[in-house]
């Protein structure tokens, strides 16, 4: 037979015969590779072990302690879960099935609801799968023959997405009696899957479109080490009791409403901490020499077809008429910044000239995508819109980065950067692009940040560089944005007059720190666990007298604490000092003082702190200096 080269990544070359699998690949570079072998790479694509090699290529292994060969363990696991369920449910219609983030989920079209105890009969059925070690082997069928076998079948879901195939073959892959239409690669056979468990149940309308419709979405997730499913389930455990939502409830800072969906109230605790980060958020910004503006929420719609946000918005945009005039209410602040800066014509002298806006911003988002405060149909971002010269782009790009550095290692985030590049639907000139992606990569060079590629995930007016924070629990939520725009200074006709006396074009930076205040308050919510540092915290001290006696000395701790803006209040309740600690600690007060005869008489404290315990007695002004020293450094 025909030999054939095989490049593997480290450059070497090893020869086989022409029909070589990826699989013996694997096994004749070491036994060990080939054990951990989970599918492969042939010039960049992914495929099944059982690929065969007929000609020259690049060959790269994949293995089970990749972040690929755990994407295909679940993605296998996701179609062995379809199989249980049409084994349980022969009537299903299955949809899609893909992984995501953690896990995997698959949507059913099935009349019987399904309920929580439905999900141990669907691993039950789906070990008894496993335990049959189903070969899994992918098939090229012409389409016609696809969408025949998929009718045969009553899938209409997938013959409804064969039919947008543009290819002339599609893949199918079978396990046993099972067939379903899939892209793969997947493991060799059911036999291979790790270990899973199934999570929750909810509704999803066929492909997002709530006119269509409602399916049911099951979720779960899968590894291949037991340990490893044992600390994921514990992680979610711990999530859940940092649930915002529920701690958002019993803390009493936000809630929803009937009337108003989407739509977030702010009680009177809740506000504190949102003005105590906005307080902040300025100061850091003033230092920074940016000036605060503030936009209208209505603006005429012709101005947004003028930006170019009409073409990507409109769908999720509210409107209104106003003097037989159509308008919409703002989903973004960049075109009301523009024009505060077009408002007058600028010198070169000016610039930078760095505007930010706290604006309050309404996206129309499904029903379904909402979730408590990390998706709201109304929120606050914290827009800046910098408008500078062409050579201050790399000084103006580090400046950002630094402030977005300061700004999360306040709340102890570290966090990891993505530098995302032109998208398939885009403005401008392809030129614009490089030189905005490469002046991207400057600043990021300047400031030797690591960064990962984001292929074709920019604006559509720019490429940009998205930072994701990592919470206490090793989460990740992608919060700061940074986006460098040659095309809304041309759409419009933004000028500056420059030293030689003519017109010149600026160029912008949009950019956002916490992205939406009202996630950001609920990342950090759960991040702390409720228990914010005391600057943020509502309630600073918790004044708690042993008995009526000593009120009237702890309305003068309150008043003495109060004139130099400590948070304090009182536990006027008939109830045991224990049971009022304890409440104390499960509202997250950081500091206690309790007050009783020998307190009153020496004038002194008895100082509570709710994570260390007793802290022992302080003067009144010792401990009121101890509690502003930790608000002043933001611990």
């Amino acid at each position: 037979m025909a030999e054939i080269k095989v490049v593997l990544p480290d450059g070497s070359v090893r020869e086989y015969e022409s029909g070589v699998t990826v699989q013996a690949v694997a096994n004749s570079i070491g036994k060990r590779l080939g054990k951990a072998a989970v599918a492969g790479k042939v010039n960049g694509q992914p495929v099944d072990l059982n690929y065969s090699l007929i000609a020259d290529a690049e060959v790269e292994i994949i293995t089970a302690e990749s972040s690929e060969g755990l994407d295909i363990l679940r993605h296998t696991t996701a179609h062995v879960m379809a199989q249980a369920v049409t084994r349980l449910f022969p009537e299903v219609k299955l949809a899609i099935g893909p992984t995501i983030e953690d896990g995997f989920y698959y949507d059913f079209d099935l009349e019987e609801r399904l309920a929580l105890e439905d999900l141990a009969k669907i691993e039950a059925e789906m070990e008894k799968i496993i335990a049959e070690d189903l070969k899994i082997e992918r098939k090229l069928l012409d389409k016609k023959k696809a969408v025949e076998l998929m009718h045969q079948q009553g899938e209409i879901y997938k013959v409804e997405l064969i039919e947008e195939i543009t290819d002339t073959q599609v893949s199918i892959y079978h396990q046993g009696d099972f067939s379903d239409l899939c892209r793969g690669p997947h493991l060799p056979s059911t036999g291979k899957s790790g270990v899973f468990k199934l999570l929750s149940i909810a509704g999803a309308y066929w492909r997002g479109d709530e006119n269509r419709k409602m399916l049911q979405r099951v979720y779960g997730t899968a590894f291949y080490q037991k340990s490893q499913l044992k600390e994921y389930l514990q992680r979610l455990e711990e999530a859940k009791k940092r649930d915002h939502r529920r701690l958002g409830k019993e803390l009493d800072l936000f809630s929803f409403q009937e009337e108003a969906p989407g739509f977030p109230f702010f009680h009177a605790k809740g506000m504190i901490i949102w003005n105590q980060l906005l307080n902040y958020w300025r100061t850091v910004h003033r230092e920074k020499g940016y000036q605060e503006i503030k936009t209208p929420l209505i603006l005429n719609q012709q101005l947004w077809q003028q930006s170019g946000h009409w073409d990507h918005y409109k769908e999720n945009m509210y409107f209104t008429k106003i003097d037989e005039q159509d308008y919409a209410i703002k989903p973004m602040n960049c075109p009301g910044g523009v024009l505060v800066y077009k408002n007058r014509m600028h010198s070169y002298r000016e610039l930078p000239l760095r505007t930010a806006e706290l604006g309050l911003v309404h996206r129309h988002e499904l029903s379904g995508t909402l979730h408590g405060l990390m998706r709201v149909r109304a929120f606050t971002q914290d827009d800046a819109h910098i408008f500078m010269l062409p050579e201050q782009i790399k000084e103006e790009l580090v400046a950002v980065l630094t402030l977005v550095d300061q700004f999360y290692r306040v709340f102890g985030f570290t966090y990891q950067v993505e530098l995302s590049t032109k998208p398939e639907k885009s403005m401008g000139a392809k030129e614009d692009w490089d030189r905005a992606t490469a002046a991207l990569k400057e600043a990021l060079a300047e400031l030797e940040l690591d960064y990962q590629i984001n292929e074709g995930d920019g604006a559509f007016y720019g490429p940009k560089i998205d930072i994701h924070l990592e919470d206490s629990l090793g989460r990740t939520w992608q919060c700061a944005t940074i986006q460098l725009d040659f095309q809304m200074p041309e759409r419009f006709d933004l000028r500056y007059v420059g030293p030689d006396g003519q017109e010149h074009r600026p160029v912008m930076i949009h950019r956002v720190v916490m992205g939406a205040v009202e996630r950001f308050l609920g990342i950090l919510i759960e991040h702390y666990a409720g228990a914010f540092p005391v600057w943020l915290a509502p309630v600073q001290l918790k004044v708690i007298p042993i008995s009526d006696d000593q009120l009237d000395y702890a309305r003068e701790i309150k008043e003495f604490m109060e004139r130099d803006g400590i948070r304090v209040e009182i536990d006027h309740s008939q109830e045991k000092v224990g049971y009022k600690i304890r409440q104390a600690q499960v509202q997250q007060v950081p500091y206690m003082v309790i007050v009783g005869g020998q307190e009153v008489a020496a004038g002194t404290v008895s100082v509570r702190e709710r994570r260390k315990g007793d802290l022992g007695a302080y003067s009144q002004a010792q401990f009121k200096e101890m509690v502003l020293k930790e608000i002043r450094e933001k611990k």
